[in-house]
């Protein structure tokens, strides 16, 4: 049993995006309160200054997950979570700047000097442009109202608009010097921050995983399409399951958009996409797709892969989050050892494109597939899971999702019901945005 708990240690996210914020703001007021003095720790004045420096790391630590590194995807259990805690570190970078604009960030006992001297006036300004540009950036990431490819070149800002906050504490008078923990522990966030946001905006297009690829066949249905590409020089290695970022070379299709990876590695380095027509950019990609398009594929990403550990799986999957499971069945060389169900939430008229063979791939994998049409309340759905839950006991089952976040919740209602812990459950989040 401790073997198996370790397991599911090991393969659950290492830091949450709650853990992470909690760890960068506790460090930036340790950080503080070693360079003030003992009188004034528990001032208005210290919580001003130490918010302000909790938000300025926070926004460094922001810039440093949006690089992309596999190391920090690493770090978090993949890149869905590398989102998710990048729009939350935003969110209290902001919410912690308001508290530093509140109060003023000063006490009696306090020598203060700025570390780099500049005239009142654009003292005062860079405050002001500081707090409006940590605004700012955080605002247009959370409006999902923006189209994708406005939004993309607007969030280009945040590097630059972070140049602006840097400056800000910089010229700031304060009782930070550069030698003191605090100052050290911002220059050292800042600096990481500045050669992150440097990366990404510069560098990235030719420093990240990447190869060309060639599309050879498309399959459609009118509100989806299937796309194989194989590479044009070198391949790039993926597991099934992880996704890739790709731009296809074709006016109005050059937007990078993120997909899962809808096939199994081959000898040949061949990738392929489901994608489903959602918006502007993908309804435009189900038009115009035609075999000879060249396509820039960024991968791999994400840590969404199967692991078979004998327990009965019960694998889940809503709408477009089909994708990953495709890919699992195209990697099974053989049925699996271990009881397979794979429950598909369709939508009639929503059916998957022609090149995509579901009912044939489970049957030639010994998966059970259950095709869901009615939605999660289903009874007949209900009393399967439950069925299954039964038959293998509660802590020998393993459930892996992928699909919108309303089914997710119904998902975990009915473990909740069947007696099925949340450590059973594996999935990977559904929205970047």
């Amino acid at each position: 049993m401790k073997s198996h708990w370790w397991a599911m240690l090991l393969r659950s996210p290492r830091l949450g995006p709650g853990p992470l914020v909690g760890l960068v703001v506790i460090l930036s007021f340790c950080a503080l309160w070693l360079s003030v003095p003992t009188s004034s720790r528990l001032s208005l004045g210290t919580l001003s200054l130490g918010s302000g420096i909790a938000a300025v790391a926070l926004m460094a630590t922001a810039a440093l997950l949006a690089a992309r590194w596999p190391w920090v995807e690493s770090f978090l259990g993949g890149l869905d979570r590398v989102y998710a805690a990048h729009k939350w570190l935003g969110i209290w970078a902001l919410v912690l700047a308001c508290v530093h604009f509140a109060f003023k960030s000063g006490h009696p006992d306090w020598q203060v000097l700025s570390i780099v001297e500049l005239p009142s006036a654009a003292t005062r300004l860079l405050r002001q442009l500081s707090f409006l540009a940590l605004m700012l950036i955080v605002l247009l990431a959370l409006n999902r109202n923006i189209p994708y490819r406005v939004w993309r070149w607007w969030h280009k800002l945040s590097g630059p608009l972070f140049l602006v906050v840097v400056a800000h504490w910089l010229s700031f008078r304060s009782p930070i010097v550069l030698a003191s923990p605090a100052g050290v522990w911002l220059a050292v966030v800042s600096a990481l921050g500045v050669l992150a946001a440097g990366y990404k905006l510069l560098l990235y297009p030719f420093l990240a995983r990447h190869a060309e690829y060639r599309l050879v066949e498309v399959s459609s249905n009118g509100s989806a399409v299937y796309l194989q590409l194989v590479p044009v020089a070198r391949a790039i290695p993926f597991a099934a399951g992880q996704f890739a970022f790709v731009s296809f070379k074709h006016e109005g299709l050059r937007e990078p958009h993120p997909y899962t990876i809808a096939s199994a590695a081959g000898a040949d380095g061949a990738i392929a996409f489901m994608v489903r027509s959602l918006g502007d950019y993908t309804a435009r990609l189900v038009q115009q797709a035609q075999p000879g398009l060249l396509a820039e594929v960024y991968a791999p990403f994400g840590r969404f892969q199967r692991q078979a550990d004998g327990r009965q799986e019960i694998w889940i999957a809503g709408g477009v989050g089909i994708t990953p499971f495709i890919a699992w069945l195209q990697d099974c060389v053989e049925p699996p050892a271990a009881a397979v169900t794979l429950f598909h939430f369709t939508t009639p008229g929503r059916e998957l494109p022609a090149g995509i063979d579901l009912a044939g791939l489970c049957a030639r994998r010994g998966v059970n597939l259950v095709e869901v049409t009615s939605g999660p309340a289903t009874p007949a759905f209900r009393e399967q899971f439950a069925q299954l839950v039964a038959q293998a006991g509660a802590d020998r089952v393993q459930i892996n999702f992928c699909g919108p976040p309303g089914l997710l919740e119904q998902v975990r209602g009915l473990m909740r019901a069947s007696g099925v812990g949340e450590h059973c459950l594996r999935h990977e989040l559904f929205q970047f945005r």
